[in-house]
């Protein structure tokens, strides 16, 4: 798959009719692009993100925050958190690909960097060598080649750069501390059964799911299926199906002028009193509030 070519335009993806953009790819794949631009609106995507900046600085809106990035960072990202590139001081150029959420379920021993990722961090490396930009280029070539041998070298290689990542050093661009999952267990059988789970949420939250839904997709009891996801991911499967309900109701606030109910509905809330609480808990104020706030923090950049 090749990213659409300018991703400042809103793509519409099914019957929707708001620019929240979502790639529905759990491959890798590369953007054609290498300049910077500003996006109109936040989007989502299923895989993880990986920004290396060959020049210039970028300002990305995250999960409601300004994170600033800067010629030879190397920063990874979960694209279902909604994020948009709000500045870009420049030339700003950068190679961006993207890789299935599989690879970060299936990175054993390193339950922190995943959390983290997982839970909405921009991850900065920290071990950036003078050859990654000549490696990245090479690599965003490779990908859209169409060589599938080619293909296959990246994978690998993509693979062990992000575990290389993982382990020689990492911050949170957030910069601000987490509860992560404190377990270290990890059992080779049930990482796809994790990875079914996450994208059974990430394609279902919108509509009515439960527990034994998700459960149910993976083939196993909801009992063991809380169990294993809440160990592997850091947060309980009705944690993560509010918290996608939340991001899709923060990108529509954000890009749109829907109405708060209707918004509401569209991010898979049943009822008003619901969604006024879960949003109040998780970014602190009202979504009105929320809208407004946001208008006006962007507006001197407009």
């Amino acid at each position: 798959m090749k990213i659409a070519e300018d991703e400042s335009v809103p793509v519409h993806d099914g019957p929707t009719r708001h620019p929240l953009v979502v790639f529905g790819d759990h491959r890798f794949c590369a953007g054609e692009r290498l300049d910077v631009r500003r996006m109109s609106g936040p989007h989502m995507h299923s895989q993880v993100e990986i920004n290396f900046l060959l020049g210039g600085e970028v300002t990305y809106w995250l999960d409601g925050r300004l994170l600033k990035v800067a010629e030879g960072q190397l920063c990874l990202f979960w694209g279902m958190v909604p994020h948009q590139v709000v500045e870009v001081s420049g030339p700003a150029r950068f190679v961006c690909l993207y890789v299935p959420m599989s690879v970060l379920v299936h990175l054993n021993g390193m339950s922190d960097f995943r959390d983290a990722v997982f839970r909405g961090g921009l991850i900065e490396a920290l071990d950036v060598r003078p050859f990654d930009s000549d490696v990245f280029l090479r690599w965003r070539d490779e990908l859209l080649s169409g060589d599938p041998e080619l293909e296959q070298i990246v994978r690998d290689e993509l693979v062990a750069r992000i575990r290389r990542i993982g382990r020689s050093g990492w911050r949170d661009l957030r910069e601000e501390g987490s509860a992560l999952a404190a377990s270290r267990h990890h059992d080779a059988d049930r990482l796809p059964k994790v990875e079914i789970m996450l994208r059974y949420i990430a394609e279902h939250a919108l509509g009515p799911i439960s527990v034994d839904d998700v459960g149910e997709a993976a083939g196993l009891h909801p009992n063991y299926a809380m169990t294993i996801f809440k160990k592997m991911v850091g947060l309980s499967i009705n944690q993560s199906i509010t918290r996608h309900r939340l991001d899709t109701a923060q990108s529509l606030l954000i890009s749109t002028d829907m109405p708060i109910a209707s918004v509401a509905y569209e991010s898979g809330f049943g009822s008003m009193s619901r969604f006024y609480e879960a949003f109040e808990a998780r970014f602190g104020t009202s979504p009105a509030r929320y809208r407004t706030g946001f208008e006006h923090q962007l507006s001197p950049r407009s």
